[in-house]
This record gives structure tokens, C-alpha cells and sequence, in this order.
């Protein structure tokens, strides 16, 4: 009985997957001729802070940009096209997402599925714009300049770009936080009580986060860190005017005994 419940969601599940994937594959493939000016793109902030290696240390040669693999290239292509084409895709998979909980939601809520679309799509690009103009910059120039007075930085191309595109993703990812806390209170299943309550707790889990997805020095974490603050006290104000939480008991109490008050005194 159970199974028979939940086969029309696991259906309509593989429904929304394959749409997804499908748009994925096809993204993939036409970001795969595009690949060589997107890895440029990619590739610039570490040509800037080699440059920078150049003019800072006089002793030491100019970095290098390497490969180690056989079809190195061929594989950093292959990387650099997937991360491409699940940005293309974003839209499509933000709208598949969409619609398989659309079913559970009212007329008025169905309707939101633009603004879900376009709001996750265009957060997600201003974190990533971020991480590229404001974030990498920092992190880069300080890592690879960092003792290059003694040693010459030769940069593997398939760790470099590894190492980009989950920088990108995180960012991405991070700057959804207002667009998804909008829609699951608009769905009543947080309100800003909730949030505010586990505001601690988030500070230690973006901290965790930041360590996780960012160089290895202060500066790069609190340049991720810091934005997630912030962009979790702006859910929250976000939140507490799509489905502000209900007053407490306490609140309701002191407000029938001022009520009360009035009355009383009306009586004497």
C-alpha cells in the first residue's frame, strides 16, 4: 500500500530527472564548443596573481601554468564545459524543482515558479561574480605569491580548475540562502522565530562551510563567511515578512491584562 502511495512521486521524480539531465547533456555539449574563452575566463585571476609573482620576486622565474596528465587538456576541457552547462542549465533544473512539488502547493503558490526561476538563477550568478571579481583575486594572490621569492610556482591546470569551479559552486550555492528561505516560508514551513533561534548555529556551520570551500588562509574564509552572515540576517528579515511567526504565549497574556486594565478602571 505504501509503495502504491508513493509510485506516482517516484515516477513523476524520474520525470523531472530526466528532464534535468537531458537539459544538462544538451547545455554540455554546446558549452563544450565554447570551452576554450570560458577557461580563459577562468584562468585569468591565476595569470594576474602570476603576474604579480613576476613583479614581486626578482630571484625566481615567472609561474607556469602545467599539465600532468596525458590529455590533460582534453579532461580540464571536459571539466570546464560541465561547469559551464549546469549554469546554462540552471533555469531548466530550477523549474523542474519547481514543478515536482507543485502538486503539493496552492493555485496562488504554483504561480511563483517565475520568480523562483529567475530569483535562484540570478542569485546564483551574483555569487559566483563574487567569488570570480572579489573573492579569488584575494585568495589567489596570496597563495601562489607566498614564498614565490624562493620557489617557482608551476599550477597544475586539472587541480586549478577543480579547485575553481567548487570555489564558483559554493559561492552559487551560498547566495541562494534569501531566494530558498523565501519560498519555504512562503511554503509556512519556517518562520523568522526559527531562524533567529538557530542564527547561532549557522554562524558555526558557515564557518565550516567557508574552511571547507575556500583556500586555506583567514582572508578567503572571511571573504565567504562574511557575505553568508550577512545574507542569512537578510533571510531572516526576508522571512519575517512573508510568514512572520506567531506571537507567543507570554506576548498574548500581557496584552489581555493590558487590555483588562482599561476595562477595570472604566468599572470603578
Amino acid at each position: 500500500m505504501m509503495f502504491d502511495e508513493l509510485r506516482p512521486h517516484l515516477i513523476e521524480l524520474r520525470k523531472r530527472l530526466a528532464i534535468a539531465t537531458g537539459s544538462l547533456i544538451v547545455m554540455f555539449f554546446v558549452m563544450f564548443f565554447f570551452h576554450e574563452p570560458i577557461l580563459n575566463w577562468m584562468v585569468e585571476p591565476l595569470n594576474t596573481a602570476l603576474l604579480e609573482v613576476g613583479k614581486k620576486s626578482v630571484h625566481a622565474a615567472d609561474g607556469m601554468i602545467t599539465t600532468s596528465q596525458v590529455g590533460g587538456a582534453f579532461f580540464v576541457a571536459l571539466k570546464v564545459s560541465f561547469f559551464a552547462a549546469i549554469v546554462g542549465a540552471l533555469p531548466i533544473i530550477l523549474s523542474q524543482i519547481w514543478l515536482f512539488i507543485a502538486p503539493g502547493l496552492y493555485s496562488h503558490e504554483k504561480k511563483m515558479i517565475i520568480p523562483f526561476i529567475f530569483g535562484g538563477t540570478i542569485m546564483f550568478l551574483v555569487g559566483v561574480l563574487f567569488a570570480y571579481y572579489v573573492v579569488t583575486p584575494f585568495g589567489f594572490d596570496f597563495l601562489i605569491t607566498f614564498g614565490s621569492f624562493k620557489f617557482t610556482p608551476l599550477i597544475n591546470i586539472e587541480d586549478y580548475v577543480g579547485f575553481f569551479t567548487k570555489i564558483m559552486f559554493g559561492f552559487g550555492l551560498a547566495f541562494e540562502l534569501p531566494v530558498f528561505a523565501y519560498f519555504l516560508a512562503l511554503l509556512g514551513l519556517v518562520d523568522d522565530r526559527q531562524m533567529a533561534a538557530f542564527f547561532k548555529y549557522a554562524i558555526v556551520i558557515i564557518f565550516i562551510v567557508a574552511a571547507l570551500l575556500t583556500p586555506p588562509d583567514v582572508l578567503t574564509q572571511l571573504l565567504m563567511a562574511g557575505p553568508l552572515i550577512i545574507l542569512y540576517g537578510l533571510s531572516i528579515l526576508i522571512v519575517k515578512m512573508v510568514n512572520p511567526a506567531p506571537p507567543l504565549e507570554d506576548d498574548e497574556d500581557e496584552s489581555d491584562e493590558t487590555q483588562q486594565e482599561p476595562q477595570k478602571s472604566l468599572e470603578n
